[in-house]
């Protein structure tokens, strides 16, 4: 929070913006208290805290009733933007809508209650449930071996990575220490191989939005680990060339790794593993219904080739006998995190797996395809597009054009938060200047997908004819134009009441 993101500023155009919600110290009231079951005396609680352990002095709380900070909460949750209240125009990434029923794996009672250092024998449910779920994760992606140790996405990136490093030096090839990656890759590979211990080359796209293969026989050298793709890219463009691409790179000794981020886009219909891919991961919040940020913890398994099994993380789930037990083989990169990784999570892909079935998942991956490229048909036309032809799960857009008018991607996004649209991610991919990236999802209908088509039209024209009007909004939410860069060099991370 900057000084400029506490002030209200003016809606203009005679719309009152809404008025910002007052903090629990404006609120504070004396001798205000929440309600204590009868017959619980609050200083015979504190009596059983040692003394050593107690304040000298009450902390300086807000004062307030139970009901009133419910309320609170409450009202603040209404002025939020999510997918059971809004259509998110980029919606795996942050806001895809998952099936509650899928909520209610995590609440049977054997897996919620287990404590997770129960051992082997009282946890037998539970492994054979992960078990099952690295199996079909395996036939899904095509892979021989899945770890589901990794808590995210760029968490599974890392472990591909530290998996490929000790591979190569199994073998006593030290000398391979780069890794490439495409221009038009997510921002967290380059970041990832670098923690990893590699060195990291970027190799350009070609003007067709795919990697440059003059570019990449150049850049591959004795020299490379591995290449990193992410399928399709960040464009929204599933590589044309990418059997030449998996050949020429084993044909030079390296690993070929997919980000699976964008795994729904082709999900039960193409298999990584089929395709040449030696290592990769996926989003399971983007993919199989798991929650994602606020909504709770990620997961980012990873799949590899069988050479590579003997380097996946510890510890591993293995069956003899019709039991289940937990090894850390001596070859293994180690653990990556506690326990055995965001277990509920993970029992929730499961769910959704099992519940999709294999003509299921594939449907998934068919509508969002189908939706992606009848809103970018709605689109033709209305800014620029990177890349040509169908797109995959998401295509990009650029505002560049409406610099002359003095309006960035970011003035057209404010206006789309006062169309009742949570904005788009702008900005990104880094190679499309004033980017705008769209993807719609399967679970969008027709209907919606066709008023957003609308309004985001009528939005360009808006900046095109009138662009000192868009440059105020947003006009229907609390908080006008917060002086972002104040917000980063000058935040004000406490409220100045609570002080």
């Amino acid at each position: 929070m900057s000084k400029a993101m506490t002030e209200n500023g003016n809606a203009g155009e005679g719309i009152k913006r809404p008025p910002m919600e007052p903090t629990l110290w404006e609120k504070s009231r004396p001798g205000a208290r929440g309600v204590l079951p009868p017959g619980v005396d609050p200083d015979t609680v504190t009596g059983r805290i040692p003394k050593e352990l107690l304040r000298g002095a009450p902390p300086p709380l807000p004062e307030l009733s139970e009901l009133e900070v419910v309320r609170h909460f409450t009202r603040l949750s209404h002025l939020s933007r999510g997918v059971d209240t809004h259509f998110y125009p980029l919606g795996s990434c942050t806001m895809k809508y998952n099936p509650k029923v899928m909520d209610r794996i995590p609440e049977i009672p054997g897996f919620r209650d287990l404590h997770p250092r129960t051992d082997e024998e009282g946890m037998q449910g539970l492994l054979e449930a992960l078990s099952l779920c690295e199996e079909s994760l395996g036939a899904l992606l095509g892979m021989e071996a899945v770890t589901l140790a990794p808590a995210a996405g760029a968490h599974g990136e890392l472990a591909g990575i530290l998996i490929a490093r000790q591979y190569f030096d199994a073998k006593g090839d030290r000398e391979r220490t780069e890794i490439l990656i495409p221009d038009s890759a997510h921002g967290t590979n380059p970041a990832s191989a670098a923690m990893g211990g590699f060195t990291v080359r970027v190799v350009a796209s070609g003007s067709d939005g795919g990697v440059d293969l003059s570019a990449l026989e150049k850049a591959l050298s004795p020299r490379t680990a591995m290449v990193m793709m992410t399928v399709p890219n960040t464009l929204g463009l599933f590589e044309k060339n990418i059997s030449t691409m998996v050949e020429k790179v084993h044909q030079s000794g390296a690993l070929l790794y997919m980000d699976g981020a964008n795994f729904n886009a082709f999900m039960g219909v193409l298999r990584p593993g089929d395709l040449g891919f030696d290592i990769v991961h996926i989003n399971t919040h983007k993919t199989l219904a798991t929650p994602h940020g606020g909504g709770g913890p990620g997961s980012g398994p990873v799949g590899v080739r069988k050479t590579l099994e003997p380097f996946l993380p510890s510890p591993r789930i293995r069956k003899e006998g019709g039991r289940f037990r937990l090894e850390s083989p001596a070859t293994s990169i180690g653990p990556l995190r506690s326990f055995l990784g965001s277990t509920l999570v993970l029992l929730r892909a499961l769910g959704y797996m099992k519940m999709l079935g294999g003509e299921g998942l594939r449907q998934v991956a068919v509508h969002a395809l189908l939706n992606a490229n009848y809103l970018r048909a709605l689109l033709d036309g209305v800014l620029p597009r990177t890349g040509e032809g169908l797109c995959a799960h998401e295509f990009v857009l650029s505002a560049r054009d409406l610099a002359s008018r003095g309006l960035h991607a970011s003035d057209l996004a404010k206006e789309i938060l006062d169309a009742g649209y949570y904005a788009p991610t702008i900005s990104f991919p880094l190679i499309v200047p004033e980017a705008l990236m769209i993807e719609p999802t399967e679970t969008e209908s027709k209907e919606t997908l066709d008023k957003f088509a609308r309004d985001f039209r009528t939005i360009v024209e808006k900046a095109m004819n009138a662009p000192d009007s868009v440059k105020k909004a947003p006009r229907l939410t609390p908080v006008a134009r917060p002086d972002e860069v104040g917000a980063a060099r000058d935040p004000v991370l406490t409220d100045p009441g609570s002080l």
